[in-house]
């Protein structure tokens, strides 16, 4: 049944809604339900009135219409937490090693000992993924691994904890150097910490894949992070003497341990463990450069 105010009918005013949206749906609700509501334009919104004998009838059908569609929250992404200590103990480690190493120029036995060469890891040094990660050619290439770190690896570090951030970089570094090694097998030799860098970046962009996934994001927008990470690759992997393949393989590496490693966690590791897997990552790296100087 259909009701039909006409002039002289008593309205009752089922309240003001505060735009004129609100009162369009409550007009949609009412009138679906065989009501003839009116609206009219009064300080503060838009006033929806019904005529007196359906006044019940029509607050009945706005509660359950309200309870059946709850208004919806919407809350501002917050940028993901920033570990600044974390990156800047990677950018001091690797200008302690810069320190007592030196250039690749001046010949010193650590660059013989631990560069990254393919025939090598092949024939068994896999300890060479590692070291060479903490060589650097030059100051240059140092400085720039080095900003780099602070603000990846820290980025990293800050959704996962420094112990299990450190952890997953240095191994995405290390197998992006075996990776690479694979890949040219001989006539191949590479030093720097910018493979384990572009590990920190696929591990941000597997992060930032995950957190689409669960929003409910599909299509373009859930791989959004990881053309980000392509594109930084683009950027900032492909200069002159840059080891493209070895960036390539090291975000790869990252985007798959961090898809493997970080998706069952549904926050970071309490502090003994990320204890453990920060002495457990210091302890790899000071073994493998024991074997290689040893």
């Amino acid at each position: 049944m259909t009701v039909d105010p006409t002039d002289d009918t008593e309205l009752v005013s089922l309240g003001t809604a505060r735009s004129r949206a609100v009162a369009d749906e409550w007009l949609l609700v009412l009138a679906a339900d065989g009501l003839a509501p009116r609206i009219s334009r009064v300080a503060g919104g838009f006033r929806v009135d019904v005529p007196a004998e359906c006044a019940e009838r029509a607050r009945a059908s706005l509660i359950s219409y309200s309870q059946e569609n709850p208004p919806r929250r919407v809350t501002a992404d917050r940028p993901p937490p920033f570990d600044l200590a974390a990156g800047a103990g990677f950018a001091a480690l690797i200008a302690l090693f810069f320190a007592a190493t030196g250039p690749r120029a001046a010949g010193t036995p650590w660059f013989a000992a631990g560069t990254a060469d393919a025939w090598s890891i092949l024939h068994g040094q896999i300890w060479r993924t590692v070291t060479a990660l903490t060589l650097h050619a030059d100051l240059g290439h140092l400085v720039g691994n080095a900003l780099a770190g602070v603000l990846f690896i820290g980025a990293v570090c800050g959704q996962l904890g420094a112990g299990l951030g450190l952890a997953l970089v240095l191994l995405s570094g290390a197998a992006g150097n075996g990776a690479n090694a694979l890949f040219h097998e001989v006539g191949h030799r590479s030093v720097g910490a910018s493979t384990a860098v572009f590990g920190a970046v696929g591990l941000l962009a597997a992060l930032g894949l995950l957190r689409r996934h669960a929003r409910g994001s599909r299509g373009r927008r859930i791989a959004a992070p990881l053309a980000a990470g392509l594109g930084l690759l683009a950027m900032l992997g492909t200069g002159e003497n840059a080891d493209l393949s070895a960036h390539l393989f090291g975000l790869g590496a990252g985007v798959l341990f961090g898809l493997t490693c970080a998706r069952p966690l549904r926050q970071a590791p309490a502090a003994p463990l990320q204890w453990a897997l920060g002495a457990g990552a210091a302890a790899v790296l000071a073994g493998c450069w024991s074997i290689a100087l040893g």
